[in-house]
């Protein structure tokens, strides 16, 4: 199988990675000329971190980035006290992720891009998608190098103005709204304490100052503050905006930059024939809430799996476009907030950690059901060696938990397993003190010692769950 993925965005990085590591020959193509040097989406959300350790890049995205940093408060130029954007939180046996993350967007893509080449493929700067056609069996891509070439499958992550959503005809409705203006850039202020974010702003009016958040392993800050008509993105914008709450605040450096409107859309469908739409290509987002970049890595994450196997192909729309609608009414009113002026409109809640996603039926009810996202719990191999049951799902297997009770023959297809997939992983879980069922292979048995296992998947002796290899229950 040949897939080409356009745009080398972590949401196509992604898709790469997870094809690449199931056999599938994948190019991934940009038509920018230089990879992207800014921080653009920097916050990394708690369920996008278990994504990552599942893709093997976990530890490098922890090692460079950092959690999000306490904001030290400057109101008419007097200290004003700390808040949190977020309220830390301690790992729990079934969430070892609790809290975001923070990484510049390109020091992630730059660990996305290591990866990819572990599986020998590279990504291809300067070369554009200029055009395609597909007919049933295969999609026929015109590049910019003049090259055309046929495909089973085409991803469009090309972004918000993507050509892919516009070659196969989705519309994107929505709304941009072009009177509110954000200026948002990576600026050096060697004044500031970089353990810390910094809000500058006048007491009478809070949300119209200025929020810088330090950017791990890169000595800068991101830089926001609403704009005024005609005001550029320049480092002399940014110095007289601050100068208006801060006498004694110097930038010196300046690096990405932009100015963001509010544009919220979402395209009507995620697939035509063999072709289809990831992250930005398929819905666009306020920056509120730091969902756009953890929302397109998920969409990848669920369509690796099913294009690699021809399977489940039209649940991708079904299961991803509703999460995107979700979020997208999250996002937008946080920033309703921001613009009407709240005092706690940069505070998040559990909401956008991405770890009540569900694929459930609407009408399922339960404490866990099919289409939920899968807990992780500690456990004990068989040699009495600590393990994760993430460490069990890690890879582009299914996994198939049997608690206690028989032993299905790990041979046996499962019919829930599409048969491309392959042979299910099949672990025994046992309480302490059970003996493995007869015929059960001893490096197949993992036992739950503190029974977290058991009590996240409200589990009885003899139950068995399945869980899909993007870490939800089949």
């Amino acid at each position: 199988m040949r897939v080409l993925v356009a745009g080398a965005g972590p949401t196509g990085l992604t898709l790469g990675i997870d094809l690449a590591r199931r056999g599938v020959k994948v190019r991934i193509v940009d038509k920018a000329e230089r990879f992207f040097d800014g921080s653009r989406g920097d916050g990394i959300q708690p369920r996008t971190l278990e994504v990552f350790d599942d893709l093997g890049v976990l530890d490098a995205v922890l090692k460079e980035g950092a959690p999000p940093a306490p904001i030290r408060v400057h109101l008419d130029g007097r200290p004003a006290g700390v808040r949190w954007m977020f309220e830390p939180r301690e790992p729990r046996p079934d969430v070892p992720y609790p809290n975001a993350w923070v990484l510049g967007q390109s020091q992630l893509e730059a660990i996305l891009r290591a990866r990819l080449a572990e599986f020998g493929v590279q990504v291809e700067p300067g070369v554009a998608l200029v055009g395609l056609e597909q007919d049933d069996e295969q999609v026929t891509a015109r590049l910019s190098t003049g090259e055309s070439a046929r495909f089973d499958y085409l991803v469009g992550a090309d972004g918000g103005a993507s050509l892919v959503r516009k070659a196969i005809g989705v519309p994107f409705p929505g709304t941009t709204d072009e009177t509110f203006r954000v200026l948002v850039g990576d600026v050096t202020a060697p004044d500031l304490d970089p353990a810390f974010g910094h809000w500058f702003a006048a007491a009478g009016d809070p949300m119209s100052g200025i929020v810088m958040t330090p950017l791990p392993g890169t000595g800068m800050f991101q830089y926001a503050t609403l704009l005024g008509a005609g005001d550029d993105a320049s480092l002399a914008t940014m110095q007289a905006a601050l100068d208006r709450f801060s006498s004694g605040v110097r930038l010196t450096g300046h690096g990405w930059a932009t100015v963001w409107r509010p544009n919220v859309r979402l395209a009507e469908r995620y697939r035509a024939g063999r072709v289809f739409l990831a992250g930005d290509a398929a819905h666009v987002h306020p920056p509120t809430g730091g969902q756009g970049m953890n929302t397109g890595v998920q969409d990848a994450y669920n369509l690796g799996w099913r294009l690699a196997a021809e399977t489940g192909l039209d649940r991708y729309e079904t299961e991803r476009r509703a999460v995107a609608a979700r979020v997208l009414g999250i996002s937008t009113a946080l920033l309703d907030r921001y613009a009407e002026g709240h005092e706690d409109a940069l505070r998040r809640g559990e909401e956008g950690f991405g770890l009540d996603i569900t694929y459930r039926a609407p009408d399922a009810t339960g404490a866990l059901v099919t289409g939920d996202r899968a807990p992780d719990a500690p456990l004990r191999d068989a040699s009495g060696a600590p393990v994760r049951l993430f460490d069990l799902f890690r890879g582009p297997h299914f996994t198939r938990l049997v608690f206690g009770g028989g032993t299905p023959d790990a041979a046996t297809p499962d019919p829930r397993v599409p048969a491309a997939s392959g042979t299910p992983h099949t672990w025994i879980v046992l309480r302490p003190g059970e003996e493995a069922p007869a015929g059960a292979d001893g490096a197949r048995v993992v036992v739950d010692a503190d029974g977290h296992a058991y009590a996240a998947y409200a589990a009885a002796p003899g139950d068995v769950v399945l869980v899909r290899p993007d870490g939800y229950l089949a």
